[in-house]
């Protein structure tokens, strides 16, 4: 049921309490055009304090060993191309550090399998992945896919991640391909659809390009909403931009003050 008709379902004060759910439905239709738009008010509503609601973590998640939050930075981590789980690199460097030191064969810090040793057999170990639904190996799968310029599979593949599993950086690619037109269609709707997806499972680099779309549209506002909950997770160009709107007058102190304090909590928690 979407946010709509919860709200509609919910306006039951003056209803009697033998009142059935066929009653409700009926009621629902012979009153539309009265519900409509307080429906799509409220459902706006309810949808702008979603997107806006501040995330205790990126949409990284945490790493599966240390359980310590994930960082943002791409280069602090490493994708297993064996079962496909993301560590970071101080789990993976102290697995290095263990085998080097009890002369162990070189395996994965949290399967504890041997890395593929060539470029197709790491191919396939991902069709394996990819055909027992891993939402990191389908996305993984795309992300290639576009990398090689089959933009054609790279929707196909990240559009499964992004509808079976919500996955949020397949949202923020899918963005990306509606944004520029690479496979698809140019549609900036379906664009700002995907991002703002992706934003809700806290993906900052997409919400910094909600921000962008916003601030280039006259809300400077709202893109310093934006600004704010990514900063507070650790993406450091957020910050650059709240510190600009700082300088320029449009971002409030206390605004820019909160977002410090919040970028140094997310980066010393990894």
């Amino acid at each position: 049921m979407t946010e709509a008709r919860r709200f509609i379902s919910a306006d039951t004060s003056d209803t009697p309490d033998n009142t059935s759910e066929g009653d409700f439905i009926e009621c629902q239709r012979d009153h539309k055009p009265q519900h409509k738009r307080a429906c799509e008010k409220r459902a706006a509503e309810l949808r702008e304090e979603i997107l806006f609601k501040q995330h205790e973590g990126s949409h990284q998640g945490d790493c599966p060993i240390c359980l310590l939050p994930l960082p943002l930075d791409c280069g602090k981590s490493r994708i297993m191309s064996c079962c496909y789980k993301k560590v970071c690199n101080g789990c993976a460097y102290a697995n290095d550090m263990r085998e080097l030191k009890e002369s162990l064969e070189h395996t994965c810090p949290f399967c504890r399998r041997q890395f593929p040793r060539s470029e197709v057999a790491a191919n396939i170990n991902v069709m394996k992945r990819v055909k027992v639904n891993d939402p990191a190996a389908i996305r993984g799968k795309g992300i290639q896919c576009y990398e090689q310029g089959d933009y054609v599979s790279a929707f196909a593949y990240l559009t499964r991640a992004a509808d079976d599993v919500d996955d949020a950086d397949a949202h923020d690619h899918l963005g990306s391909m509606y944004r520029k037109g690479k496979g698809v269609e140019k549609d900036t709707i379906k664009a700002v659809y995907h991002w703002e997806q992706a934003a809700i499972r806290g993906h900052p680099i997409s919400r910094y390009n909600l921000a962008v779309l916003d601030m280039f549209n006259g809300r400077l506002k709202r893109a310093t909403k934006h600004w704010l909950v990514s900063a507070c997770i650790g993406h450091d160009p957020s910050l650059e931009r709240l510190k600009f709107g700082y300088m320029r007058g449009y971002v409030e102190k206390d605004d820019f003050a909160a977002a410090l304090r919040g970028h140094q909590s997310a980066l010393n928690a990894t």
